[in-house]
């Protein structure tokens, strides 16, 4: 899972949660912990993440080395015994699911609401917001530079990058 973590309104930094935590604790203590704020890139949802030190934890099953996790999941017999016919077992056939659903990528609308989620929480109360809202979900990136033009960049640019990902 890919974060952007804001102080403020600077992005401070960006990148898996192993990553960005270090950061996070280098800041801490703060006078106001809500100046610090980290975003799933994805969802566009604020996210809260354990700043506290922590001691090695077992060693969990499967491969984490290739970051491979076990987790249980619940399906219907009839859903594992198609995946039992299939070629490569369970295992194999979710991961190649899960791989061609990601690459054929999110919805528009996905996108402009993951950054409704995010602006609404950094920018819900800066001049435009409404405007800027309106313009995204039109797809008009023209309109949404326009009123998103005097906020804080880092907050105007990420918006943009999860509304309008490349």
């Amino acid at each position: 899972m890919a974060l952007t973590v804001f102080l403020k309104d600077e992005i401070i930094a960006r990148g898996p949660a192993e990553e960005v935590v270090p950061v996070m604790r280098a800041l801490q203590p703060l006078e106001r912990t809500s100046d610090l704020l980290a975003f799933d890139d994805e969802t566009g949802r604020q996210i809260d993440l354990d700043l506290r030190l922590q001691a090695e934890a077992p060693r969990p099953r499967g491969r984490p080395s290739l970051g491979v996790q076990a987790k249980e999941i619940t399906l219907l017999p009839r859903h594992w015994e198609w995946l039992s016919r299939q070629r490569g077992g369970a295992s194999a056939t979710l991961r190649k699911l899960v791989e061609e659903a990601l690459r054929k990528g999110r919805t528009a609308k996905e996108c402009y609401d993951a950054a409704y989620r995010f602006l609404n929480v950094m920018a819900g109360n800066l001049p435009h917001f409404v405007d800027a809202v309106r313009e995204m979900y039109n797809g008009n990136r023209v309109g949404y530079d326009h009123f998103t033009y005097d906020w804080p960049p880092a907050i105007r640019d990420h918006g943009r990058r999860l509304a309008f990902p490349e």
